[in-house]
């Protein structure tokens, strides 16, 4: 290792990944191991992400790291676990170019500066900490050579946050829970890419970008601990609903995957009402998108929109189509229009084609709504005003991939402190 003070780095991208069959409780604390398998889609990067970028250099006298902005500490076992997997099996790396030549023998001596920005809200249920860990794994592989598949990845980021193994692959991923107790058989794997079932689009209410009262790691501990509906779900339901699920993703059955997704969802958060005391992480305005998307599809005689819900209370939507993304999108803004004095490009943001094809890119459009016709009793009106802080529109997306434009960095190139 040459003695110049250079800085190494590199700059990743990843998304965050929602579940359609949910993790909720570990069998294993330590090591991240989930009493279930759980099936998520990973989001398109074009609309929510994480960026991150990892550097190494002989002049960092310690470790660092800077979340959206901010530093943070490192210390704590999650990130050190991460570390210390990635660290030991680190390779070689030469960079003829800059004279920059790391032996495997030397990441034991040096020190990293990371720097992550999440273009989403960090822990209020948008699978912030996924998206986090993955990228984190992922960009550490990159920079020390790490020759493993996002399999092997997958169970490191595993150790940093459960469902953060899912985002090392894009399009539809099975975490399976595994049965050894060291946990090397809890890993993720693709289903499906991103472009075999591209007609979906999914919209996402933002009903609070707060983070949330009770964090997933606590919820799960007491729901292990006290909820009896927990160990029937993990057991007796859970197993029979992944095999559907593989089978409905497989064919492309939207009616089954709706109907799949959206009582699994609603079984997760009964878990965590029988939870004791109990987790409440959806509200009256999430309540309300779901009474919303079931009338809907009763009346429409076949599923057009399914649901599902992380932990707290913004709404997935996953529309069959685009069509219906379009009518979804309309009826959603005429119960939740924005407050008068907020911009519609910053009330819809992601996909801002969806909001053109709406006929809602124009003054005063939302005004001009009419109630949906499907919906013949009213559960709401106009006065939602501000109820949802946002919407954003987006689709499946792609895995984590480099970053090699130095302009997307987070680091300076030369001192390796955030830009």
């Amino acid at each position: 290792m040459a003695a110049e003070k250079w800085v190494y780095m590199v700059t990743a991208q990843t998304s965050p990944n929602i579940a359609v069959i949910n993790y909720w409780g570990k069998r294993d604390e330590v090591r991240i191991l989930p009493v279930n398998d759980s099936i998520s889609v990973t989001l398109d990067p074009d609309h929510l992400c994480t960026v991150t970028t990892v550097a190494v250099s002989p002049a960092f006298d310690s470790d660092r790291m800077w979340l959206n902005g901010k530093e943070i500490s490192l210390s704590g076992i999650r990130y050190q676990n991460c570390l210390r997997e990635i660290q030991g099996r680190a390779g070689e790396v030469k960079d003829k170019e800059r004279g920059i030549k790391i032996e495997k023998k030397d990441w034991e001596k040096l020190h990293l500066h990371i720097a992550s920005y999440n273009n989403f809200p960090t822990a209020a249920g948008l699978a912030s900490s996924a998206a986090g860990f993955a990228c984190l794994v992922f960009s550490l592989a990159k920079l020390m050579n790490v020759d493993e598949d996002a399999s092997h990845l997958s169970a490191i980021a595993r150790q940093g946050s459960g469902s953060a193994c899912r985002s090392l692959f894009g399009g539809f991923v099975k975490w399976r829970m595994g049965s050894k107790e060291d946990g090397s058989d809890s890993v993720a794997v693709q289903l499906a890419d991103e472009k075999h079932w591209n007609d979906l689009v999914i919209i996402i209410a933002v009903v609070s970008s707060r983070q949330k009262e009770t964090s997933s790691t606590s919820g799960m501990r007491k729901s292990v601990e006290t909820s009896s509906l927990l160990q029937h779900r993990a057991k007796e339901v859970v197993p029979k609903r992944i095999l559907q699920m593989e089978e409905a993703i497989k064919n492309r059955d939207f009616a089954s995957f709706t109907q799949l997704s959206c009582a699994d969802s609603n079984q997760y958060h009964a878990v965590c009402l029988d939870t004791s005391p109990p987790i409440f992480y959806m509200n009256d305005n999430s309540h309300m998108i779901i009474s919303l998307v079931e009338k809907w599809n009763l009346s429409e005689g076949a599923p057009q929109v399914a649901y599902t819900f992380d932990a707290g209370p913004n709404a997935v939507l996953i529309a069959r189509n685009r069509k219906v993304a379009v009518q979804l999108l309309q009826g959603l803004l005429y119960y939740f229009p924005p407050k008068s004095d907020t911009d519609m490009k910053s009330y819809v943001v992601g996909d801002m084609s969806i909001l053109k094809e709406a006929g809602l890119d124009g003054e005063n459009s939302v005004e001009n709504l009419q109630p949906p016709p499907e919906i013949k009793d009213s559960i709401g009106s106009q006065d939602q005003k501000g109820e949802v802080n946002y919407f954003i529109c987006t689709k499946p997306g792609r895995g984590p991939v480099l970053l090699p434009d130095q302009t997307q960095a987070l680091l300076d190139p030369e001192t390796g402190l955030p830009k």
